[in-house]
């Protein structure tokens, strides 16, 4: 008979990897143990262990941890899709950010990376007649995480949110799978109107820091958007757009530009 820690490892290696990672780390640094079994080493399930983390970190007096896990439990385990996209954020962070070692540093300390799994526990909410508590997660992310992700905006799985700081993402916008943005990124309205009113991202698109994309428009797929720019138009898939306002300026340097995480300006082929 397999033994369960054997079948864990198999079934589920991104957990298990976090798992060991934890152990590893609490031998070497005694004086974390504690806080390793806190948080990681005392759950069965990748799934409870962040909604745990989360409830530590966004409690206050006005609602307490305990229920607050509650809810993030309820959320993840109904969630259809979560256990999917929570692995592979974490996968993404550790792929694209050299600063990242271990499968286990985005899950403990990653704000992007914690802002994006309580938006999904949010999102959930949302669309299921629960508005006030996905607004109240909403609003406490926004303050200890620094990044104001509206609940009702849809977000696929890979995503990786470097250093988050200022981060806005608007109740209509969507974004692909594979997607990498910095801090300071912006998918906003673009004035007062109502309805279906921010930009839509697609696949293995690339946001660079400070970059402001407004309105009901595309960004395609594998596009690049460069530093700084603020984008008021459709964006063609595979095509580098920089400025203020910005302007498409060639075809991508590379296949994947949020894999690559190559932020260059450099164009293959002709310009458009």
């Amino acid at each position: 008979m397999t033994k369960p820690v054997e079948k864990m490892q198999t079934l589920d290696p991104v957990w298990s990897s976090i798992r060991d990672e934890a152990l590893d780390l609490a031998a070497r640094e005694p004086a974390m143990s504690g806080f390793l079994h806190a948080t990681i080493l005392n759950y069965e399930t990748l799934e409870l262990a962040i909604a745990s983390h989360l409830s530590e970190k966004l409690a206050n007096s006005e609602i307490g941890a305990r229920t607050l896990c509650e809810v993030f439990e309820e959320a993840f385990a109904s969630h259809e899709g979560f256990s999917a996209s929570v692995r592979a954020d974490i996968v993404a962070n550790f792929d694209r950010d050299p600063a990242c070692r271990t499968h286990l540093d985005p899950v403990l300390y990653y704000k992007g990376f914690l802002a994006l799994q309580t938006h999904r526990a949010a999102h959930w909410l949302i669309h299921n007649a629960r508005r006030g508590m996905a607004l109240y997660l909403q609003n406490r992310a926004s303050e200890v995480f620094q990044a104001d992700i509206h609940p009702a905006a849809t977000i696929g799985k890979g995503i990786f949110i470097d250093h988050a700081t200022g981060v806005v993402i608007g109740e209509t916008a969507s974004v692909g799978d594979d997607v990498s943005m910095l801090h300071g990124v912006t998918l906003g309205g673009s004035g007062k109107e109502g309805g279906d009113r921010h930009p839509k991202i697609g696949n293995g698109v690339l946001i660079s820091v400070g970059a402001k994309v407004l309105g009901n428009i595309r960004v395609g797929d594998c596009a690049k958007i460069g530093g700084g720019s603020v984008v008021l138009t459709d964006v063609p898939a595979y095509t580098t757009a920089v400025g203020v306002p910005a302007k498409v300026v060639g075809k991508v340097s590379t296949p994947e530009p949020s894999r690559q995480m190559d932020h260059s300006l450099a164009s293959e082929g002709d310009g458009i």
